[in-house]
């Protein structure tokens, strides 16, 4: 009969070990998906910053031309320093449109240099080649050059900036 009582008493500790490392486990597997959670739901929460930018007056570019302009992100953080600032090219077309690319290669964000001698964009990373038009030439880039959605507001030449990697701008302002 002892034995039985051994057993019992072994099996209901057992038991009880068993429901303590599970319950432990379960609350560490808790702790740990509550901010990998967050991170998953927190971009859904929160409506993007999508921000006018003045680059310039319209009379800074030259019909025909291609210049950076650097101006501060749609959403720089307090601690970003430096990185909070990027750039884009701004095209001046001959019937006084504008077209504004973003200084980033689509391939894998490096940034794209304006070869005026050659109307192009080049990509020092991994040789990506876009026309003046934005459209991808010659390499690696998957897709062409994003563009910025431009207005000419208060004499002053603007583009419409959004978190990058550069996203949807609802352009919902008259200009």
């Amino acid at each position: 009969m002892s034995d039985e009582n051994t057993t019992t008493e072994g099996d209901s500790r057992r038991d009880f070990m068993l429901k303590v490392s599970l319950g432990l486990g379960g609350l560490a597997a808790a702790a740990v998906s509550v901010p990998v959670i967050g991170a998953l739901v927190a971009p859904l929460l929160h409506t993007k910053p999508e921000v006018w930018r003045s680059v310039g007056s319209p009379d800074e570019f030259q019909v025909g031309t291609t210049k950076l302009v650097g101006f501060e992100n749609a959403d720089p953080k307090s601690w970003a320093g430096t990185t909070a600032k990027t750039g884009a090219w701004v095209r001046r077309e001959l019937d006084g449109q504008f077209t504004v690319f973003s200084v980033n290669c689509t391939h894998l964000g490096c940034p794209v240099r304006w070869e005026a001698d050659a109307d192009l964009f080049m990509c020092p990373c991994h040789g990506g080649v876009y026309y003046k038009d934005g459209s991808v030439a010659a390499g690696p880039p998957p897709r062409p050059l994003q563009q910025y959605p431009v207005q000419v507001k208060n004499g002053q030449l603007q583009i419409g900036t959004a978190p990058i990697p550069l996203t949807t701008f609802s352009n919902d302002s008259t200009t």
